[in-house]
């Protein structure tokens, strides 16, 4: 894959990822473990959601780098920015576009955030241009425990679904489908987009 097609993906997987999340949201559902982590933070303590992304994954960088004993993947940082300033304009923009009064469109609108933030994720992780420290966080997981993305991605699900009850996020029957399925749609995705970048 030539550096221009890989930068046209990765901007393209990034800006997919940061809608799903924000539709997850918006839909009122509850969110993954780790955005939940974020949004309850945002309301308990301040900031936007995407400050806390930042903000989380600098220590998850430096959890990162203790646990591979190697220098800080500071790349990394500038996918967890992007991301954080991605989610902030899409629920600034979709709040105004998308309401979710109804339990179909609540329902509707989580799972559209759930298939995009898989998608959006495994689009951009096989550019392997800067994972964010919490991707490359499940990749560090997957290599040690010898395991899949389905597990790795399970485990820090369970550990930030944790985190997100202690700082009260948005945890609702959409984190259980998360938790249960992201993991799951992640890994299709990831077997799917990598034929198809290897083809190009």
């Amino acid at each position: 894959m030539s550096n221009k097609k890989k930068y046209v993906y990765y901007g393209l997987g990034i800006l997919v990822l940061s809608l799903g999340i924000s539709l997850t949201i918006q839909s009122g559902l509850g969110t993954s473990p780790f955005d939940a982590l974020l949004v309850g933070l945002s309301k308990e303590v301040g900031l936007t959601v995407g400050s806390w992304e930042v903000l989380i994954s600098v220590i998850i960088l430096i959890c990162n780098s203790i646990l591979t004993r190697k220098k800080p993947v500071l790349l990394g940082l500038i996918t967890a920015f992007v991301t954080g300033i991605g989610i902030d304009l899409w629920l600034f923009l979709i709040k105004h576009v998308i309401y979710t009064s109804m339990w179909f469109s609540k329902l509707t609108c989580f799972g559209v955030g759930l298939v995009f933030i898989g998608l959006g994720t495994a689009i951009y992780l096989q550019t392997k241009f800067a994972s964010t420290p919490i991707d490359h966080l499940t990749l560090i997981i997957r290599d040690i425990s010898k395991r899949t993305f389905l597990f790795s991605r399970t485990v820090l699900y369970a550990f930030f679904l944790f985190l997100a009850y202690i700082c009260k996020g948005p945890i609702g029957i959409g984190t259980i489908l998360t938790v249960c399925l992201g993991g799951m749609i992640l890994h299709f995705f990831m077997s799917i987009v990598e034929r198809r970048l290897l083809s190009n």
